[in-house]
C-alpha cells in the first residue's frame, strides 16, 4: 500500500514569524542541524499553531500559540512540553521533544521543538491510495483505542507527574469550568446552554478513578506506520491527570457512525464512518471491558462530551468573531455548536 504522508499548507501571513531568529536560537539548543529550508505550517491549528520546519537533512516540529483571546490555562508550551518530556521514557508513543524556549523576544511567545513523527495521520477521509477493508477498518479503530487504554494505565507518580493536575474533584472541576468557559466566549449567534449546564451540575457522578489522561484522543492527534500500528500520538496540550472515563467521553463526542445525522457528516473529522467501524456503543464497550471500568451513567458522559467538544468550538470561534484570526475554517462554527448543544439536550430529553 503506498499511501500519502501527511503534509502540512502554506504559512498563513497571520501566524507567521521571525524564522531566522528561531534559526539562530535553535542552533544554539539542537545539535546537528543544518540551513533551514522551508517553513510550513498544519492546517489543523485551531487551538496551538504547528509548523514544520524542514532543515538540510533534518525535520522539526515547531508548536506556539496563537495570538488572541487565550483561556486562563490553555497553551502553556512550558506544560506541554514537560508532560511529553517525562511521559515518553514510560509510553513509548510521545513525540521526542528537544528543546523548550522562554525567550519572547525570539518568536513572541514561548515555543518548543520535536522530532518530527514520520506516518499516516487520518483526517476525514481515508488519505489517496489507502483502502481498509471493514475488518481491517474495526481492528485498527479498537487497535488505536488499545492505546488510550494502555496511556491511563500509566503510574503517574513514577513518571514524575503526580502534579499534572488537582486530582480528585475532577468530574466536578470539568463540569464547572467548561460551564464557565462557554458563558465567557458565548456569542449572540449561538444559543444559551443554561439547562444542559444545570443537568450536568445535576448528574454529575464520582471520579471512577484519577490517572494520566490525553483530554483530545482522537485519529487525527495519532500516526499510524504503513502497517496501520500506532507509531505516535500528537498534541499533549490538554494532559492532566483526571477521570479516565472523562477523557474517553472526549473520545468519542467526535465518532461520527455511519448512521449519523446529515450535520454529524459535514462536521466529521474523522473516518469513523467506514464499513465495518465500530459504533459509539461498541467502543464504550470495548474500553470499559478492557480497562475492566464500570461504563456506570454514560448517559452523563455522552451529554458532557458533546457540551465540551461545544465549548472547544465555541472558543475557537469566539476568536474569530472578534477578529482575533482570520482563518475562514472558522467562519461556520457557530453552527457546529449550536448543534452539538443540540445533541447535549437530545441526551438528557
Amino acid at each position: 500500500m503506498t499511501v500519502l504522508r501527511d503534509q502540512p499548507g502554506e504559512l498563513r501571513d497571520e501566524d507567521s514569524f521571525d524564522t531566522a531568529a528561531v534559526t539562530a536560537w535553535l542552533k544554539s539548543h539542537v545539535d546537528d542541524l543544518g540551513e533551514l529550508q522551508e517553513v510550513r505550517q498544519y492546517p489543523g491549528g485551531a487551538s496551538n499553531l504547528t509548523y514544520l520546519l524542514r532543515f538540510a537533512g533534518r525535520e522539526l516540529i515547531l508548536r506556539r500559540p496563537p495570538a488572541g483571546h487565550k483561556a486562563a490555562s490553555a497553551h502553556d508550551m512550558r506544560r506541554e512540553y514537560r508532560v511529553q518530556n517525562r511521559l515518553r521514557p514510560v509510553y513509548p508513543y510521545v513525540p521526542n521533544v528537544l528543546a523548550l524556549c522562554t525567550d519572547a523576544a525570539v518568536l513572541g511567545s514561548d515555543f518548543y521543538v520535536m522530532e518530527r513523527v514520520d506516518g499516516i495521520i487520518l483526517r476525514g477521509d481515508l488519505p489517496d491510495g489507502m483502502t481498509l477493508s471493514p475488518a481491517d477498518a474495526r481492528a485498527l479503530a479498537f487497535r488505536v483505542f488499545d492505546r488510550l487504554i494502555e496511556l491511563h494505565q500509566v503510574d503517574a507518580e513514577a513518571a514524575g507527574l503526580g502534579d499534572l493536575g488537582k486530582g480528585a474533584g475532577y468530574v466536578e472541576r470539568q463540569v464547572r469550568g467548561w460551564s464557565e468557559r462557554y458563558r465567557r466566549a458565548r456569542t449572540p449567534d449561538v444559543p444559551e446552554s443554561a439547562d444542559v449546564i444545570a443537568w450536568l451540575a445535576a448528574n454529575q457522578p464520582d471520579d471512577v478513578r484519577i490517572c494520566v489522561i490525553h483530554n483530545d484522543f482522537r485519529f487525527d492527534n495519532v500516526v499510524l506506520s504503513e502497517e496501520l500500528e500506532v507509531r505516535g500520538v500528537l498534541d499533549w496540550e490538554m494532559a492532566t491527570l483526571g477521570d479516565p472515563l472523562m477523557d474517553l467521553a472526549g473520545s468519542v463526542a467526535y465518532w461520527t457512525q455511519a448512521d449519523d445525522d446529515d450535520m454529524a457528516q459535514l462536521m466529521r473529522k474523522q473516518p469513523s464512518h467506514l464499513p465495518g467501524m465500530p459504533t459509539r456503543s461498541e467502543l464504550v464497550d470495548y474500553y470499559c471491558s478492557r480497562s475492566g471500568l464500570p461504563a456506570g451513567n454514560w448517559t452523563f458522559y455522552e451529554v458532557f462530551g458533546y457540551f465540551r467538544l461545544a465549548v472547544i468550538m465555541q472558543q475557537i470561534y469566539y476568536r474569530y468573531h472578534a477578529g482575533q484570526t482570520h482563518n475562514p475554517a472558522f467562519a461556520g462554527l457557530d453552527a457546529g455548536v449550536t448543534y452539538l448543544l443540540e445533541r447535549s439536550r437530545a441526551g438528557i430529553a
